[in-house]
């Protein structure tokens, strides 16, 4: 992709706007770099610019240097000056800036050579970090709303569906169903008036794919959106976004205004007759509205809850009426299969998951942040090569992808390609693109108990077997916590796990046990091991451990002493080895995340 480099032959400092980067004072930084470039004259040859995420949080707040492609980490506002005066006028890069390989230290100045971005592909991600998001002639420099004007100026409804039916696009909201089928079938019905939704909810935790989109490049998504109206034959859309996403939002409502200004939203489109609006509606968080009957419910003002299927959202949707419902990365892809041909797309990745898969790579992994991939990339590419592998050096575990209703699984499912089919067959999901990344301190019992305490309570109780059926094997597993697991517990979990799987209404309910299944599959061990000898083998499970310090290893360095919550480490003497007092000790393990000489025993 053709990154936007700056208006004419003005250079650009991109400065990350991404939610993370401003909870870090980024929009600080931007001004203290405009000050800067005032105050030395350079104000004119050089424009500083807000863009939305870059991918590499970890590093955060990210500054570029465009045309150079010199890549800043780790930014604060005191470095405005140096980067100003040393590399934009006198021409020397700031090296202490400078991304640092974690094995050799070497400095790297560009971003392409960094390990976290030379595996990726990014086809969804392709203007994040490299546009102004509120401005849309960045996004127009950068190839935006061509596919649109493609579309409007020689190609029927048939054939935009053909195209998108050849590239193999499949839904990336979770469940992978092909997206020209879906269109093709609502395109064939005569109801009127049809729907455009795009599902922006996002309730996984520890998922930020579709919000740093929006928030990045929120015109490819709307693009991709007036395609669909134009291609099914509707006039109207929705972006569903939930209002936690307050830069998403805005965002959003500057790129709606500014296409309506330009002609790429509204009355007669480009002069083509088209009509296309679109409407922000804000959810309020309910996990259970990012399945797709429960968030038309919720647009219409009623409860969030499912509905029997069928019949399908392309037949009776929204208000009723034949409606298209697909997810933020869906629909920003469609712009760029138009523009550039459903071979070129379905060339990418493999031949029956074509393209690529976004993630929010988190956990105990040493860079985390969003990762595009081609589908079929393995396990191990993501998490060892782009994402530096695990923190501290520990060993690898387990990874869960796919969110709350995602499975877990071990270190010899490493090498398993990562797409709808495998993905499945080994137990987990794609979901909407959460991957959890965790070391050999994880209780994997206790995973499964917290990811099912989430979709307990988020459940609309619409339905028993997800209702009554998921507080049953909650509790069970919270016994199995506490020590108090009996013979009989893991057959029963797998029973009633089946039982909420065939007989829940909607996709949060039929997925809800597989944090439990595969956690059962691949390491039963560590069940038995709670339930037979009172013993948690994660070391987290505060009924069945304890802590001690070892005094041959332990240096008197006093780090667990300042990081105790409870004052139960207690430094007698420096360099001698420290006391643990028993009574005042919770078991929160920070004296065992603090101590760099393994001083610190679970048992």
């Amino acid at each position: 992709m053709t990154h936007h480099e700056g208006n004419g032959n003005k250079r650009a400092i991109l400065v990350c706007e991404g939610t993370g980067c401003v909870s870090s004072r980024s929009i600080f930084i931007r001004e203290e770099l405009q000050k800067e470039l005032i105050s030395q004259g350079l104000a004119e040859s050089v424009e500083v610019k807000p863009t939305g995420c870059h991918g590499f949080c970890e590093k955060g707040p990210i500054v570029i240097i465009e045309p150079d492609g010199i890549f800043y980490c780790n930014v604060k506002e005191k470095d405005a000056a140096e980067i100003v005066e040393s590399h934009l006028k006198n021409g020397t890069p700031v090296e202490r800036l400078f991304y640092k390989d974690p094995a050799t230290k070497t400095p790297i100045s560009r971003y392409e050579d960094i390990a976290f971005y030379k595996k990726q592909q990014r086809v969804v991600l392709r203007n994040c970090g490299h546009i102004n998001p509120e401005n849309i002639d960045d996004y127009i420099d950068a190839g935006g709303y061509e596919g649109l004007n493609k579309v409007l100026s020689g190609m029927s409804p048939e054939q935009v569906i053909d195209e998108v039916t050849m590239s193999k696009l499949r839904g990336r909201g979770g469940a992978g169903f092909p997206t020209g089928r879906k269109w093709a079938g609502a395109l064939k019905s005569e109801r009127t008036p049809k729907y455009v939704v795009c599902n922006a909810d996002e309730g996984d935790p520890g998922a930020f794919m579709d919000r740093s989109t929006l928030e990045a490049d929120p015109h490819a998504v709307m693009e991709g959106m007036v395609i669909c109206g134009y291609a099914i034959g509707s006039n109207q859309g929705y972006i569903y976004v939930r209002a936690e996403y307050p830069l998403a939002i805005k965002r959003l409502k500057i790129a709606i205004e500014q296409a309506k200004e330009r002609g790429f939203l509204g009355e007669n489109i480009l002069g083509s007759g088209f009509t296309f609006n679109l409407e922000i509606a804000q959810g309020a968080g309910a996990f259970v509205c990012g399945e797709a009957s429960a968030l038309m419910y919720s647009i219409e003002g009623k409860r969030g809850m499912p509905r029997v299927k069928p019949p399908r959202s392309v037949e009776s949707g929204l208000y009723t009426m034949p409606t298209v419902l697909n997810n933020v990365k869906s629909f920003a892809t469609v712009p760029v299969i138009i523009s550039r041909g459903s071979d070129w797309f379905a060339g990418i990745g493999s031949p029956e998951s074509p393209g690529t898969a976004v993630f929010a790579l988190t956990g105990k992994v040493v860079n985390s942040g969003l990762v595009e991939v081609p589908m079929g990339a393995t396990l191990r590419e993501i998490i060892f090569d782009i994402g530096g592998g695990v923190m501290g050096g520990r060993e690898f575990k387990a990874v869960q992808t796919g969110g709350p209703s995602g499975g877990c699984l071990p270190s010899h499912q490493l090498d398993l390609p990562v797409d709808f089919d495998s993905l499945g067959s080994a137990g987990s999901i794609m979901g909407s693109g959460g991957m959890v990344v965790m070391d050999q301190r994880t209780c994997m019992v206790d995973v499964a108990r917290f990811f099912l305490s989430f979709t307990q309570e988020e459940s609309c109780g619409k339905c028993n077997p997800c209702r009554i059926g998921t507080e049953l094997v909650l509790e069970i597993l919270e016994r199995i916590c506490e020590g108090k697991g009996k013979p009989g517990d893991i057959e029963l979990l797998e029973e009633w796990s089946q039982t909420i799987i065939k007989g829940s209404l909607c996709g949060l309910g039929k997925s809800a046990p597989n944090p439990v299944l595969s956690t059962i599959r691949y390491f039963r061990d560590e069940y038995e091991a709670h339930i037979n000898e009172k013993r948690c083998p994660g070391g987290i499970c505060k009924e069945l451990i304890s802590f001690s310090i070892d005094e041959e290893k332990c240096k008197g360095c006093g780090l667990c002493v300042k990081n105790c919550p409870t004052e139960a480490v207690i430094l007698i003497e420096k360099k001698q080895p420290v006391k643990l007092d028993q009574e005042k000790c919770i078991k929160c393990g920070t004296c065992y995340d603090a101590c760099k000489f393994d001083a610190v025993i679970v048992t």
